[in-house]
């Protein structure tokens, strides 16, 4: 079969299509014959050595995977034989709160892990099913963007009626948004693009949208833009960069979800403390929460954002492209 590796190319890492033998499912694993895949943030940092210390040498890319079962382990039920599945960011992580384990288990950062070959061998736990209004595509982006989204926005207890605030317009913040509007919640989402706020409120919904390159002080607009209170909810993607002014957009005794680390600079804790915020860590989630995200978006029909899509044979340039141009939702890789 095909499988990609990370190889030292100058100054850089490459994703290099190598040949390797295919893989037999073990006991409890099921071997998926991948279909799509999908990049994050998360895995362009491991392409540049930055991610955990990690060496990218010869690291298998991606953690974001859907396709279809080819053969079945010994010791595992309730899957067969050309079921379309998606796999969870985390191999062993099933349900429940986090272990050291389960967050030990995450596939695509570093070494064998990843997924972005044309078979892989995945436990049994650590699938479910596609909904039949999916794609392989559209399903290959949703365990961590998705799932992402689907934690940070319950941690937040956002229910409908509840203000929630949206950092660009990326993988992570599309999803919240379609999500988010389907629970009947108000949103407003930020950009330094008037055309994607126009986008996101024509196509998607929003509510409002704040240019945060025109307004310095975006907070105090999105504050006038939820009745001067502030958002309930936030789902923080951009890190210390913008964590004290997501902070700022906040009403009294607000909630934020912690994901991202887009963004460099000091942040200051105190004012959680000034604000009576409440702060979520949220590191991607669980297998069920898979699960539970998928049930969401195939009951309300909500179809991801897909920016761009390339070819198997082309992967090497859809990481390329996705750190050098400026996407709207996610990037796909298809076989």
């Amino acid at each position: 079969m095909k499988i990609y590796r990370h190889r030292k190319d100058g100054d850089h890492f490459i994703p290099t299509a190598e040949e390797a033998n295919r893989p037999q499912p073990g006991h409890g694993e099921v071997l998926v014959r991948m279909r799509a895949h999908s990049l994050n943030y998360r895995d362009h940092m491991v392409r540049l050595g930055q991610y955990g210390g990690n060496d990218p040498e010869g690291a298998v890319p991606l953690s974001d995977g859907a396709g279809e079962v080819a053969a079945i382990g010994d010791g595992v039920d309730g899957f067969a034989e050309g079921d379309r599945v998606v796999s969870c960011f985390f191999a062993d992580w099933a349900e429940g709160p986090p272990t050291p384990k389960a967050l030990g288990s995450a596939y695509g950062g570093g070494g064998d892990s990843g997924l972005l070959a044309e078979y892989v061998a995945v436990p049994a736990g650590a699938l479910t099913p596609i909904p039949d209004s999916l794609s392989f595509a559209e399903a290959a982006t949703l365990p961590c963007a998705a799932v992402t989204a689907w934690h940070g926005l319950q941690a937040c207890q956002v229910t409908a009626g509840s203000r929630v605030l949206l950092l660009g317009t990326g993988g992570v913040s599309m999803f919240a948004l379609q999500i988010a509007k389907a629970m009947g919640a108000e949103v407003c989402i930020t950009s330094s693009s008037d055309d994607k706020l126009a986008m996101a409120k024509s196509d998607h919904s929003a509510d409002h949208g704040v240019n945060y390159k025109t307004h310095d002080d975006w907070p105090a607009k999105v504050r006038e833009a939820f009745g001067g209170q502030g958002a309930d909810a936030v789902i923080e993607v951009g890190g210390p960069g913008t964590f004290d002014k997501s902070v700022q957009a906040l009403r009294v005794g607000g909630q934020l979800a912690m994901i991202g680390v887009l963004t460099e600079g000091d942040s200051h804790a105190r004012l959680l403390v000034q604000k009576a915020v409440t702060a979520h860590g949220i590191l991607v989630g669980s297998t069920a929460m898979l699960r539970d995200v998928a049930r969401v978006i195939d009951l309300h029909g909500l179809k991801p954002v897909i920016d761009s899509t390339y070819a198997f044979d082309d992967a090497a340039q859809a990481f390329v492209d996705f750190a050098e141009k400026d996407h709207v939702g996610k990037v796909v890789i298809e076989h």
